[in-house]
């Protein structure tokens, strides 16, 4: 049988990642630098082979999808699974903000996150359940296919982790910038990591730039 392979993509830098603020799943749009970033990904990507795009429905995945899409004349489909973690009452906040009203919370979070459900959010495990589900779905759909995805920080660690076949207690040893770009393959029943958290497309504006989890 083929390989199926997807290219990953976290998506551009928001202005919500720039104040530092937890946005979750709230619909928050590119940053000016965001968009720069989301360009030089897409021309990174413009003479790889693609048949097929993915991503988040919030709007800076499908923005980031959309300007890698073009190169290869295709629609970008969305799917709610790859929507980002829920961080419920956090989202909106700083993260000092987080930190004064939900200190231990916060804390447990930013070491063990499998033990941690934001209020009025999701777990780690219920965002690695349903993103998973979606690419197991395309693995075989797409067999021979070359796969790109645009999707978030939570959501492309929690899909490293189950592909790295490790656990989610790992979450944190995984480091995903602003538009970097993973490749992995199904093949055989297997999976396989061909390339992770590539930043080089980014070249000078890379250099310095902390990229925000939140």
């Amino acid at each position: 049988m083929a390989a199926t392979r997807f290219i990953l993509v976290r998506h551009g830098e928001t202005t919500w990642n720039k104040e530092g603020r937890y946005q979750g799943q709230v619909d928050t749009p590119l940053s000016d630098f965001g968009r720069r970033q989301g360009q030089l990904v897409a021309k990174a990507l413009q003479d790889i082979p693609i048949d097929i795009c993915y991503a988040s429905p919030l709007s800076r995945a499908y923005d980031t999808a959309k300007m890698c899409a073009k190169y290869h004349d295709l629609p970008v489909v969305t799917d709610d699974r790859l929507l980002e973690i829920n961080h419920g009452e956090w989202e909106g906040l700083l993260a000092e903000e987080v930190r004064i009203k939900y200190p231990d919370l916060l804390a447990k979070w930013q070491t063990s996150v499998i033990d941690v459900k934001m209020p009025g959010g999701e777990d780690i495990f219920e965002v690695r359940n349903r993103a998973m589900a979606a690419f197991n779905d395309w693995a075989f759909t797409h067999t021979g296919k070359t796969v790109l995805v645009a999707a978030h920080d939570a959501v492309n660690k929690a899909v490293l982790c189950d592909i790295l076949n490790i656990d989610l207690s790992h979450f944190w040893q995984i480091k995903q910038d602003n538009t970097c770009i993973n490749v992995f393959e199904y093949h055989n029943n297997k999976w396989r990591i061909v390339l992770l958290n590539s930043t080089g497309h980014l070249g000078f504006l890379f250099s310095g730039i902390e990229q925000k989890g939140l």
